[in-house]
């Protein structure tokens, strides 16, 4: 596979990192309503069949990160105890959602295709 400069991209089959795909789904997640960090890491893995998931020690940071940019925005559900923080999108960050789920698509459809090719002719799975 070439990119549009017509060097060989050497990264295989995604071209996203999981860092940006985690950071993605976070911002896919919270589009949708309010979540603390262990219900994302938990509902990321029950969307994928169970397959996959992401750790904690991807998750909070980016939680953190997300927060300083300011698209995410976080408190704490007793602050007195300070355990449970929960998020929420922020305006700008759905903006920044919308921008690099436009980005990554092109990526994730590259990759569902070299995927398949590869199911079909080496394990002769036509799908």
């Amino acid at each position: 596979m070439t990119n549009s400069r017509g060097e060989r991209n050497r990264q295989f089959p995604s071209k996203i990192s999981t860092t940006s795909f985690v950071k993605l789904y976070i911002l896919h997640l919270l589009k949708e309503r309010s979540y603390y960090g262990n219900e994302i890491i938990e509902e990321i893995k029950s969307r994928l069949n169970n397959k996959w998931e992401p750790s904690p020690g991807m998750v909070y940071p980016l939680l953190r990160e997300l927060e300083e940019e300011g698209y995410v925005s976080g408190w704490w559900e007793e602050p007195d105890k300070r355990s449970i923080r929960r998020y929420r999108l922020t305006d700008n960050g759905y903006k920044h959602y919308q921008i690099i789920l436009l980005q990554y698509e092109s990526s994730f459809v590259d990759s569902l295709a070299i995927v398949k090719n590869v199911l079909n002719d080496i394990y002769g799975m036509k799908l």
